[in-house]
């Protein structure tokens, strides 16, 4: 599968170079693909570098003042190579392949092979001692050329929309993950949105000794309790102890009714037991705002029983 982007730059500096591994990070962080020269094989570079290049959706060239000129005047270097193959591959691609960015470079300057087609470029040039730095506005533009979306935002969906958007889906996935809704220890306090979660189910613990709580709504005062992904359910009306007296309390039913107070019992498909203290309930409210269904519990795994 090609890159979304190439990119093209010159080991200026230290400094040069973070800022292009940062700009490449956000990039990646954002979900493209991007190819720099630490991806590139440059020991094969015919074959390697150049199927590589000439594949990838599009090429940025990162122009400071250097990077001019290694382009012109040292071929040998790795900008001089690299400038060479893409003018090669530029010949045969549509102008909105390539694009520049200019850093450090106020008269935005090109090297001389690229100078008479004028690409489109993004400045990434500051003036410190007027307070002026690129910032989100560029970077928009940037994502923007890549994904081929034209420079005229009246279509455009705001970066904030999209987060927000990623949030959300991010949430319900989140919540549809079962993984979401577990605690492999054997005994701790657990807040439990059951409405959220898939068939409304906690695990808890882990091999012989997992469980599954699932919980749905009856009233203000308690839930229903069902033995469908374990063994049996029970409450515990006797404030029992032994795993035998507990074991006792178990329902040939399918659901138990606790309600804030009691203790109910679980018992696996391995026969051990699980003591789930119901601490609170929280029926689900929809004004004035949403609140959803929830209980608050401690549960404790009887690893003897």
């Amino acid at each position: 599968m090609s890159a979304d982007l190439f990119i093209s730059y010159a080991w200026t500096s230290p400094t040069h170079r973070e800022w292009v591994r940062l700009l490449v990070a956000n990039l990646k962080t954002i979900g493209f693909d991007v190819l720099i020269d630490a991806d590139v094989d440059y020991g094969d570079s015919l074959t390697g570098f150049m199927r590589r290049l000439t594949d990838c959706r599009h090429v940025l060239l990162i122009v400071d003042e250097n990077y001019v000129e290694r382009a012109d005047n040292s071929p040998n270097t790795g900008v001089g190579q690299e400038t060479a193959w893409i003018a090669a591959a530029y010949q045969d691609k549509p102008s909105s392949w390539l694009s520049v960015i200019f850093k450090d470079n106020q008269g935005r300057r090109l090297p001389k092979w690229l100078s008479d087609d004028n690409p489109k470029g993004i400045s990434f040039n500051s003036v410190p001692e007027r307070g002026d730095f690129p910032g989100s506005e560029q970077i928009e533009d940037l994502w923007r050329w890549i994904e081929d979306l034209p420079a005229n935002r009246d279509h455009a969906v705001s970066a904030a929309t999209l987060r927000q958007r990623a949030r959300g889906l991010e949430l319900i996935d989140h919540q549809r993950d079962p993984n979401s809704w577990s605690n492999p220890a054997p005994e701790d306090d657990v807040v439990f949105e059951y409405d959220k979660c898939p068939n409304s189910t906690y695990r808890l613990g882990c091999g012989q000794f997992q469980f599954a709580l699932m919980v749905s709504s009856r009233s203000i005062q308690e839930i229903y309790v069902c033995k469908d992904p374990i063994h049996a359910v029970g409450v515990n009306r006797t404030n029992a102890t032994t795993p035998a007296d507990l074991t006792a309390q178990l329902t040939p039913g399918r659901i138990v009714t606790p309600g804030v107070g009691d203790e109910v019992i679980l018992q696996n498909e391995h026969g051990a037991l699980c003591l789930v203290d119901i601490r609170a309930i929280q029926v689900e409210q929809t004004s004035p705002e949403y609140v959803s269904a929830s209980i608050r519990f401690h549960y404790r795994i009887l690893l003897d029983s």
